[in-house]
Formats: structure tokens, sequence, C-alpha cells
């Protein structure tokens, strides 16, 4: 195509009778057991994935999909499909008529030329009018590719692209990859066999129920038969009927048995995901065991056996548990009697464990810290509790320096020096899910005050947003030492998260960090306790410095976890939170109770009109290069009353707002901010900004960059945006 033609070529579709029915596809991956965590997302990602490129094929208007996911299979239904794409025409111009055809009328070699390049005859080129003139066209139609054409395409590939945490290969490093190795594939189009080759294997019109409970191998044509068959073969395609079912029978076992479910809604997740066919079975343990702490029978059930514990009317445990098989029944009670006998030997465990780790001290595990790494470049665990002592201390001392009387810096060091202790006990390496909790327990049985023993208990906290925070200050202060340690030296060694990398998982300290502080109601420095940690980091080992470069990554770091909280948890809206973060949030509580102000005046009739305004004079001065610390204006150099009315009205209103602030105001300040509307706007009616007299231009500049200093330290207007 010559560049003329190029460049008048339009793309139109041609209108086509849609065909009265639509095809209906069933597609399943059939693998080895998934890890039961990762079987909901990766559903959700199967059905995103094949909805994207469903659209990018034209053929996903008007589609349904649907995802389902066991422990053997991913599953998805798709509805409303059409037979083909349709078919899209191209009008490719060519040259101009004066050049396509004689002074008679002929077609010339350059219109034969075009007609051969297009690949269509000559008598099918006509003629179109163009801005330009008349010029010659030809018609390419573009076939739509039909529906089985297409899937056969997208289905391997969003099998070989859908991500896992880790995959796996089976048939050598060369071949295809999957969470499990896959062991068949179902596709059916509209009742057929879909031709397609996927990792591998030929897909075909059969799958496979139960592994124990079903035939190996069942031909299916449409959805509807492929549920009922492999219902009928002792599978369960939708997991909400397995959790339904689950439900329901720990709720007839409890009501028989007269106790109370120990509520655990990640395990009703786990054990959905985990059976094809749950059923829900009782069993019992010695309760000579029940003088473990609840927290370790508790974490052995949940963690190691996926079992329900039961309580009694008073919460206290009882000596039973609930399992969820993947069976049908358990007549003879073989099943049971063999949960039974795992659990007895998981308890024996961990009770042997508590003695023995009891023979010592919580603080005579503190030495063997040395042993255990952190991060090679940030030392042990052993450095790693001098730092969090130095911060912990730091921290408890700024809040009773506040007047909080019950900051004990003694208390605080205590639990901060033995908070990791428990890491080198035989029950956290045993039972890793019980570090820290391991280490409140034995604290609190070994004489450690109350105290103490719950911040050890606490200092993880929070794992997350919906997780609670440390009960007391002293477990906030060693949380919070522990979370500052781990993001300062991180960011000190180069370890950034980066994309969805966060190893270390110092996003989740920064939130941590941020939920105490908001929670809690903690008056705090940011800056000053990330300059705390690294001044720590410097004074024991590795004893590492932290630029102030880094020091104002950390920071922002953490400050964008806090700008999630306000937006996503508190409800602020993203021009809010950016306004009175541009005004300054290294105390977080200061920078709540400045949004909470926001908020309740922004709705006022001198908010917005002042909030463009603010926009306005932030322009005018970055495009002026003006920097608005130190400028003052002269008011000898006013020409118009409108300057002066500005600059006296300014002034006034600064002093107050100044008092306000410090009394914390802030609502009555930003009120006062907003009152000087009348002001600003006869300014910019009256007065030229830019005038030619190089004086009077500064001079007005100055007054601006006076206002935009004075009046953006409660929030900064000129972030907000308009309302809809």
């Amino acid at each position: 195509m010559s560049p003329v033609a190029k460049k008048n070529s339009r793309t139109t579709g041609l209108p086509q009778a849609q065909p009265e029915k639509r095809m209906e596809l069933l597609f399943e991956i059939g693998c080895e057991e998934i890890p039961a965590g990762m079987v909901a997302k990766a559903a959700e990602d199967l059905k995103a994935y094949i909805e994207k490129l469903l659209t990018a094929e034209s053929v996903g208007n008007g589609v349904t999909v649907e995802t389902f996911g066991g422990p053997r299979r991913l599953t998805l239904w798709a509805q409303n499909l059409p037979r083909k794409q349709v078919d899209v025409v191209n009008e490719v111009t060519g040259p101009p008529k004066s050049v396509a055809y004689d002074s008679v009328g002929e077609p010339t070699r350059a219109a034969v030329s075009f007609a051969e390049k297009q690949g269509v005859a000559l008598h099918e080129v006509f003629l179109v009018t163009t801005p330009k003139g008349e010029y010659l066209a030809a018609k390419q139609v573009k076939r739509g590719r039909t529906v089985e054409q297409i899937l056969a395409d997208i289905l391997p590939r969003a099998v070989h692209d859908l991500a896992w945490p880790r995959s796996m290969t089976w048939t050598g490093l060369d071949g295809p990859r999957f969470i499990r190795p896959i062991r068949w594939i179902l596709a059916v189009l509209d009742g057929k066999p879909l031709k397609l080759t996927c990792a591998g294997i030929v897909a075909g019109d059969t799958t496979r129920g139960h592994r124990f409970l079903g035939a190996q191998s069942i031909r299916v044509r449409t959805f509807a038969e492929y549920e009922k068959k492999l219902g009928a073969n002792g599978v369960i395609v939708r997991p909400a009927e397995r959790r339904a079912k689950i439900e329901k029978e720990l709720a007839a076992q409890t009501k028989a048995s007269g106790l109370r479910l120990h509520a655990d809604p990640n395990l009703l997740d786990l054990v959905t995901y985990l059976n094809e066919f749950p059923t829900v079975i009782q069993g019992k343990f010695d309760p000579a065991f029940l003088s473990l702490p609840d927290e370790i029978l508790i974490t052995v059930m949940r963690d190691h056996q996926k079992y329900f514990a039961l309580e009694k009317r008073g919460e206290e445990l009882a000596p039973a548990f609930l399992a969820v098989i993947n069976l049908a029944k358990d007549t003879k009670g073989l099943v049971r009697a063999g949960h039974e006998r795992v659990l007895r030997a998981r308890f024996a465990d961990a009770q042997f464990f508590w003695a023995a780790d009891q023979k010592c001290r919580l603080a005579d595990y503190l030495p063997k810290l040395e042993k255990i790494t952190y991060e090679s470049r940030l030392g042990s665990y052993r450095d790693k509790v001098e730092r969090i002592r130095a911060t912990a201390r730091w921290l408890m001392e700024q809040w009773f320096n506040l007047g909080m009387m019950q900051a004990h810096v003694a208390d605080a060091d205590r639990a901060a020096e033995l908070a990791k202790c428990d890491l080198s006990t035989e029950m956290v390496r045993e039972f890793t899910e019980l570090q820290g909790i391991v280490g409140g327990l034995y604290a609190r049985a070994q004489g450690e005050a109350d105290d103490v023993a719950d911040a050890i208990y606490d200092h993880y906290r929070p794992v997350g947003l919906d997780d609670p925070i440390p009960r007391n200050l002293i477990g906030c202060a060693v949380a919070m030492a522990d979370k500052l340690d781990s993001i300062v030296g991180c960011f000190a060694v180069g370890l950034v998260p980066t994309g969805s990398s966060d190893p270390y998982a110092l996003r989740r300290a920064a939130l941590g960090v941020v939920k105490i502080i908001l929670d809690k109601k903690l008056p705090l420095s940011l800056s000053s306790a990330v300059g705390a940690a690294a001044k720590a980091l410097l004074t024991s080992p590795p004893k590492k410095g932290v630029t102030p470069k880094q020091e104002a990554q950390i920071l922002d770091f953490i400050l964008d976890r806090a700008r999630y909280v306000f937006r996503e948890r508190a409800g602020y809206g993203y021009d809010e939170v950016s306004a009175v973060f541009r005004a300054g949030a290294d105390d977080l509580l200061d920078a709540e109770k400045r949004l909470a102000a926001l908020r309740s005046i922004r709705k006022s009739k001198n908010f917005e009109p002042l909030a463009v305004s603010f926009k306005r004079i932030r322009k005018i001065l970055e495009k002026s290069n003006v920097k608005s610390d130190g400028l003052a204006a002269q008011p000898e150099l006013f020409e118009s009353e409108a300057e002066r009315e500005l600059f006296t009205a300014g002034r006034a209103a600064a002093a107050k707002v100044q008092t306000e602030k410090r009394a914390g105001q802030y609502e009555q300040a930003l009120e006062r901010i907003a009152g000087l509307r009348k002001s600003i706007d006869r300014f910019f009616d009256e007065v030229m900004v830019m005038a030619e007299n190089e004086a009077v231009r500064k001079n007005r500049l100055a007054l601006l960059a006076e206002l935009l200093r004075e009046f953006t330290t409660v929030a900064d207007f000129s972030e907000i945006g308009a309302s809809e």
C-alpha cells in the first residue's frame, strides 16, 4: 500500500445477522491436588484472563464467564459465545482519479497496480470523494475467525500464563509449567469436543470423578451434565455449595454435642477448597492435654491438622474437634480413629516441647539468637534485638515526656529483650506459627510482669489491617520498634519492595506502624521515629549508616501506607488526603484531625471557589518560578485597593489561624481561611499580577506566595478537586 493509501484507509464493520443460537463452552484443567490456599485466586485469575482475551478478539460482548475451583480441577463455563467474529471491511484508498485514469477515462497502469496489490479485479475498484478530491478505492474483507479457532488459540495461552506463587515441571525443565502436573484437559464447545492441545495433553470430552468415590472417565457434553455427573461421582463442583454443606454439618455436629465452634473463617475457606466432597466428623482427644495453653492446642488443630476446635459454653476448650474429610461417610469410624491418633501424637510433641523449653529461663535463649540470621547484611536476631531495645526505649521516653504515665521505659526494654527469644525454642521450631505467642506464654509462666508478657505475646501484631493491635503501650512500643527496624534496615541495604516482591513484608510492617499509631492515638513524629531506628542501626551491629535520602524514602514509604489507610479504610477522598499530606503528615494523629476538619467544611459555600483560587495562585507562582519561602509583600508598592485589602485581610487571618492551629482548632482555622474568598476574588478581578513594572510584579507575586505559605499548613486547598 502506498503512503497515501495508508493514510486514507478506513475500517468499518460489516453489518451481519447475528446467529440465533449462541454457544456454550465447558473447559476444565485436571491436575494433581492444588494447594487449597491458591485455588480461589487461580479461579478468579482464569476468569479475568479469559474475559480479557475474548474481549480482545471481539467475541466477548454478551458472554458470561464463570469459574469454579477444587483441589484437582479448575473449571471454566462460558455462555452466550458467538459462532464467529464479525467480518471487518477495510476501505483502502489509492491513487487520485487524475492518476488512476487517463484523459479518455481508461484505467492507467497505476490503477491496475493498485487493484493487483489489493487482490481485487479491476472492475471491483471504485472512486470515493475525500476532502482532497476523488481517489481510487477498494474494499478488503477480513473474514472473522470462528470461535473454535479463537478458543483453540486462547485457552492454552490462558493455562500457560496463569500466575502461581510457584510452579512445577513434570516432563523436564523445557516442558510445561503449572502449579501441579496436569493430567487431563476437558474442552467441549456446544456439545462437541474442542480440538486443542494444552501442556502437551490433547483435550477431550471426558473428565474424572473423585479420586476414591468416582469413575476415572466420565463423558460430558454440557455444563449441566458435567455438574450432575460429577455430583454423582463424588465431586461438588461449586465451592459455594461445598462451603454450605460444611457449615450445615458443623452446625449439626455442635448442636448434637452441646458444644460451640471456635470461630475460624480462614479455616472454613481453606477446607472448602481442600475437599471435593466434604463431610464433617467429630473426634475426641485426651482431656489431659488441656493442661497446655489453648493457643497451642488450637494452633496444632488448625494449622497442622485443619481441624476446628470446640468450646464449652464458658468458652473453655473442650477435648473434642471437628474434621472435614474428603469422603461421603465414615460408617465404621476408621477415619475418625486415624485423625484422633495423629492428633494425639501432635499434642504429645507439643507437651514435650512445653516441658523441655521451660527447663531454661526465656532470657537464657538470648545468646542462641546469635546463630539465627535475620538478613546476611543486617546480622543475627541477637543484633536485631539490641536495635529493637534502643528504639523501644526511645519511643517510651517520647510518650512519657508527653505525660503518658503508662510509658514504662524499663518494662519496654525488658519486653524487647525477650521478644525474639522463643525463636530458639523447640516449640517454635516445630510450630513456627506460634512465634511471639510462645514467648508471651513462657514469660507469663516464668513470672515476668503481665504487661511484659502481653507485650511479647502481641509484638507481631497487627499482621493485617483487620488484626488487633497490641493490648498495652509496652506492646505497641516493641511492635513498632520491631517493624521500624525491619523497614529501616532493609532500605539501608537496598531491599526495597518492588512490584509484588516484598520478601521481608515491609509493606505489612509499615501498615502495622500506621495502624498502631491511629488505633492507639499515639502522638509521634514519624521522621523522628525513623531517625531513632536509623541511629540504632548505626550504633548497634552491623553499624550500618542510613543516608538522608534513604530516610526520606523510608518516610515516604510509610506515608504511602498511611494514605491508603485514610482513603480505603477511613473513607477520605483522594484529594482530601493529598491536600492534608501536602501540608505535612509527620504526626498522623494531627493529620487525622486536619482531615476531619477538611471534610467538615468542604461543603461550605466558600470552600471550593477558594480551592480554585489557590490552584490559580500555585500555577502562577510555578510558572513564574517563584518560591514561597521567605517572600514578604511590601505595602508601599501596592497600587490598588484590592491589593491592600487582600494584604490586610491575609495578615489578620494568618495571626488568628496560627493561634487556632496551636490549639488544634483546625475546623475554625479552615473556616477562617475560607473567609478570605471575597478578598481573593476581588484581587483576581481587579489586579493584573504580571504587571509591566518589575517591582510591582514581584511584589504581587510575593503577596500570593505569602498567602500560599501561610494558608497551606493545615491543608493545601490547591489539591482539592471540584465536586461532581
